[in-house]
Parts: C-alpha cells; sequence; structure tokens
C-alpha cells in the first residue's frame, strides 16, 4: 500500500476516518509488540492510518494502545478503527 509519509506533528492537520475495513482486531497483536517495543527498546513503528485526504504513513513510537486508540509521544491519538497496515 502506497502512502504519504508524515511528520507525527502533522497528524492534527488531517481528518482521520475509519478503514474500509476494520483491521483493529486483526492488527491487535501488532499493536501490543510495537508498544513494547517503544516501551522496552525505544524503537519505532510504521503506522499507516486511514484520512479524508487518503492513506497516511507516520514512523513513530506507540506510547499506549487503547480498544480505540492508539497514543503516540505528546498526546497525539490515532482511531485504531482507521488502521491499515502496522510494521516494525
Amino acid at each position: 500500500m502506497i502512502a504519504e509519509l508524515i511528520q507525527k506533528e502533522e497528524i492534527s492537520n488531517y481528518k482521520i476516518v475509519d478503514a474500509p475495513e476494520d483491521h483493529a482486531t486483526e492488527l491487535k497483536e501488532k499493536l501490543q509488540n510495537a508498544l513494547r517495543l517503544g516501551n522496552e527498546f525505544k524503537s519505532k513503528a510504521n503506522i499507516v492510518f486511514n484520512t479524508t485526504a487518503g492513506p497516511k504513513r507516520v514512523e513513530t513510537t506507540i506510547w499506549n494502545v487503547t480498544p480505540d486508540y492508539l497514543e503516540l509521544k505528546g498526546g497525539v491519538n490515532i482511531s485504531t478503527h482507521s488502521l491499515l497496515e502496522i510494521d516494525y
């Protein structure tokens, strides 16, 4: 999937919308692994999510995961229902 790479600080410039297919359940294990990598090893994850302007990709550390959101540094939240891919 081709997604424009943006900086974490730019996320608030986009309206995040649900993905055409909800991948939250299938990505749950990857999210937990990315969270652990971030917390224990300060490792970054590639997160692809859906916006009204099309898919966007951000490379950052995941600080927290809830059933509905993943939290990035600086209090930036991305809806788990907008996720398209997670890679690390």
